[in-house]
Order: C-alpha cells, then structure tokens, then sequence
C-alpha cells in the first residue's frame, strides 16, 4: 500500500486542505513560469555565438568545389557539410542531402512528395489511396502528429516501450493492412520518454513483412548526439540495417543542428538510399535552388569535425544535466512512494515523460496554467491531442533557469499530489 493509500479518510481531508492552501499561496505569487516547449536556454545558445565572427566582408566564401555560396546553385548542400553530417549519422555522403535549418521541414515536405507523387520505385501517390495510415508510438512527437493530421493521415497508436515501440504490434499491423505507409521513430533519446531503440527493434522495423510495398520509415533522429553523460549511447544504424535485409529504400533519416548551435538557424539534413535521394532531387528541382550554402559552411568550419562537435555537446551537457537531475531528485522527494507518479529519467535529449493517476493529467496542467506554471498540454503526447487514460505530461526542463525550475516543479507537484487526494476522496 502507498503512504497516501494508507491514509484514512480524515487524513487525506486533512491533507487536501493543506495542499490547497499551498496551492492558494502559489496563485497569490503571480509566477510566469513556462516549461511548455524544448527550447535551449540562452546560455547554451551562447556557446555558438563565435560561429558568427567567422566570415567578414573580406572572407573568401567558396565551397571545396568551388561553388560560390553567395549565389545560386547547389541543389543537395555544399561538399563540406554533406561530409559533416555523413559522418555524425555513419552514413555516405551520397546518402545526404543538406536542407534548411529545420528537419520537420524536411520531413513535412518528404511527406508531401509522397502524398502527390508517391515514394521512389514507382508507387502511386498516397493521396490516390482510400485512406493513408501512419502508425504512431505513443507517448510521442506531437509536431509529428501534426503533420500527419495536416495531410489527412490517420494515425494508430502503438505502444512505446523502453527500447522503443511494441514490436509485436507494428508487426501484426502492417502484414495485414495496405494503407499503412509509414511509422514514426525518434530512435535516441525518444521524445518525450527517452527511450532508446534496441538493435532487435531496429532489426525487426527493417525486416518486417509490410503489406504496403511502399512503406516508410521516419527516422527522426533529433537526439543523437544529445548525450547527457559520459555515456554516449549508440543506436544500430537503420539504413545499414536495411540494406542488409534488402530493403534499402525503406528508412528516411533527418536530424539537424537546431538544439546543437540555433534553432533558428541551423542546419538540418536528410539521408536515406541512393535511390531515395535521387528521387526527392528530382521533386527539390522545382522546389528551390539550394539551401542557405552561407550557413552550412559556417556551421563546418565551427564543427571541424565530429569530435569537435562532441566536445560542444558536453558543455551542453553541464548546463541542462543538472536541470534533469533537480526534476528527478523533486519528484523522489515530493512524489516518491506516495503512488501517484512515475517518470522516465532519460540519459540525454530535451524531455522527462511524466505519469499521473489516469484521469488527472487536463486538471493537472490546467491547476499548474492558473498557478503561473505553463506546461507542454496534457494529451499532446499522443495523436489528436487525445491521451486515452489522460495521464501523461512531457516536462521540458531545459529553458528555465534553476531557480525558475525549482518553483516549477514545486508548484506541479502541489498539484499533482492535491488532485490524486481528490481522487482518492471522491
């Protein structure tokens, strides 16, 4: 029995009125505190602020081909930068394209293509289908979501586990089912759980009988190099993996550098088969003439090489690290052995997935918005916006200041304890 449950009525009554007290003292604070999005603090932007010195009006701005970057051309990126993300994500530089600075725009328009043209090899466009489906393990991306609900995809959850999505699941769907074309992946570091795909689930989404000749998988790895210690895990590479098993064409990778230097102005890259990038040139062509080439190259000169990159990362790493440890140390000490939440402690990325007593989780961000706490909303960790049990929450830790993190999670666990002793009273 958990210390709550092991209350009597008059001391969980009792309890409430001292909760609710704490909560009415946080109101009158009039705190504007946001935790709602994964954003950088403004020291780690700092930490990218000399890539800016690196050209002046006197630099030559010329790519080892010889292409001048101040003009048009170069369709897939620069050598230097197509080289850069080669190496960080294992794959050949003819298995790269360079896009803009961000990778959900990538893969919106990776969908888009599909959807007007279908996917290389020949398929028809997914808008010729009855219906298209996406299979989407949830807790997840809710940017990813949305994409698909833009384009009128409908998306089946599937459950996400600790080394990534029910495999038997996905499996037992897409042998029997046509119109699903693709899953969502974050195989690092996994927003919001951190989880982290196993070599036998990257095994089996690359092996695995599809009904659909044409799926696809979206590989999203935002977090690679987002380690949070000295350990940096490694997750089996997917198009190496496919290519294995004969089925080269079906991973599309994406990964940028918008947590890594600016958000607004990173650089963001697609990789996949040889055939797969040849066809989405053909469909860039008329989309644009190439991609911001000032910007890749001063992103390469900054990062030299992988390891130099390694080592920005782990000053990031001593700024946010201690950020995640104050969220778990919080939730031990205020909601540990009480049985009324568990939460993941990832080893790297941007998010902490939090579970509340079912039913609870709407209130709970509701009570913490009318407190001066702003959270990510309750549901948005599933497709719609609908959390079936209404009980998952993503934490951001990474944008407040500690101080401002602290008061956060003081008044989310006020809130979170107040409405699991109404539950257990009503």
């Amino acid at each position: 029995m958990t210390q709550l449950q092991a209350l009597s009525k008059e001391e969980l009554q009792s309890r409430l009125e001292e909760l609710t007290k704490q909560y009415e003292d946080y109101q009158g604070e009039n705190l504007n505190l946001n935790m709602s999005r994964g954003k950088p603090a403004p020291e780690q932007l700092d930490l990218s602020m000399e890539m800016l010195d690196l050209f002046d009006q006197h630099s030559t701005l010329h790519a080892e081909n010889g292409i001048d970057l101040r003009n048009y051309g170069g369709l897939d990126g620069i050598p230097e930068a197509k080289q850069f993300f080669a190496q960080m994500l294992a794959v050949d530089t003819k298995e790269v394209i360079i896009g803009g600075n961000s990778s959900l725009t990538l893969m919106h328009d990776t969908i888009s293509r599909a959807m007007f043209h279908g996917v290389s090899g020949g398929a028809r466009p997914w808008k010729d289908e009855a219906k298209i489906k996406f299979l989407a393990p949830s807790p997840g991306y809710d940017r990813h979501f949305a994409i698909c609900e833009h384009f009128g995809i409908e998306l089946i959850v599937v459950e996400m586990l600790e080394d990534g999505p029910n495999m038997d699941e996905v499996e037992a769907l897409v042998r029997e089912d046509e119109l699903i074309k693709g899953i969502w992946c974050v195989p690092k570091y996994s927003n919001p759980s951190g989880a982290i795909y196993s070599d036998e689930v990257v095994e089996r989404l690359t092996n695995m009988e599809t009904k659909a000749d044409d799926f696809r998988i979206f590989w999203d790895d935002a977090y690679t190099v987002h380690h949070l210690s000295d350990e940096k895990i490694e997750v089996k590479n997917v198009l190496e993996t496919a290519k294995a098993f004969g089925n080269s064409d079906r991973p599309y990778v994406f990964a940028s550098t918008s947590k890594v230097t600016f958000p607004g102005s990173g650089v963001a890259a697609f990789a996949a088969s040889e055939e797969n990038i040849a066809d989405a040139k053909k469909h860039m062509s008329v989309q644009t003439i190439g991609y911001d080439k000032i910007n890749q190259l001063r992103h390469v000169r900054f990062f030299t090489d992988v390891i130099s990159l390694e080592a920005h990362m782990e000053k990031h790493a001593a700024i946010i690290k201690p950020k995640f440890d104050l969220v778990y140390n919080t939730f031990r000490e205020q909601l540990g052995n009480k049985g009324i939440a568990s939460w993941s402690e990832p080893k790297g990325g941007y998010f902490i997935s939090l579970d509340t007593p079912a039913g609870t989780a709407t209130d709970i961000v509701q009570m913490a918005k009318e407190a001066g706490v702003t959270l990510t909303g309750a549901g948005a960790t599933f497709p719609y916006g609908k959390d079936p049990e209404d009980k998952n929450i993503r934490i951001a830790p990474t944008f407040p200041t500690l101080d401002e993190l602290e008061k956060a999670l003081d008044v989310l666990c006020t809130c979170i304890e107040l409405k699991s002793v109404e539950k257990l009273l009503s």
